[in-house]
């Protein structure tokens, strides 16, 4: 292998879902003890939701956590009743204290046996979400795999 080969390596393997766990990545701090194996499995046995299912669900006021940043919300708009929770907030808020992820987040907080699904611009992110969730015993958690760009095909966005 080439100078700087095995660097380009390691990162294709990690934007390919594998490698390093976060916590074992050169320089980087993450998240205890949940690895890209663990995400990946966990969440391939979950199938994507199609736009009619998710709208199904919708009717049935299941909670749903769009994992876009807030730019991204305040620029494009974002899916009727969800709630925004950034990815990179999202293990943190899914262990909070139900006060505190009520108060910041201005809506109950999910049981683990609650139906959760989550979205984001195109599944990439809420794939990974989906992942995070179910590594915290979220059993009825699933995720949108068309995400905002499938919903506006749709329907209308709805501007924050």
């Amino acid at each position: 292998m080439g100078p700087g080969g095995w660097w380009r390596a390691a990162r294709a393997l990690r934007v390919a879902g594998g490698g390093w766990s976060r916590e074992a990545a050169p320089g980087e701090r993450g998240r205890a003890g949940m690895g890209p194996t663990c995400r990946r499995l966990c969440a391939a046995s979950a199938p994507s939701l199609s736009y009619q299912e998710l709208k199904d669900l919708k009717k049935a006021n299941v909670l749903h956590i769009d994992v876009r940043e807030r730019w991204e919300i305040d620029r494009f708009g974002k899916i009727p009743e969800s709630i925004n929770i950034p990815l990179g907030e999202l293990m943190e808020a899914l262990q909070m204290d139900p006060t505190d992820f009520k108060e910041q987040y201005n809506q109950k907080m999910p049981s683990k046996s609650d139906p959760v699904v989550f979205s984001c611009l195109a599944g990439t992110r809420s794939k990974q979400a989906l992942g995070f969730a179910m590594s915290l015993g979220f059993s009825r958690a699933q995720h949108y795999g068309g995400g905002f760009d499938d919903w506006v095909k749709h329907e209308p966005s709805e501007k924050k």
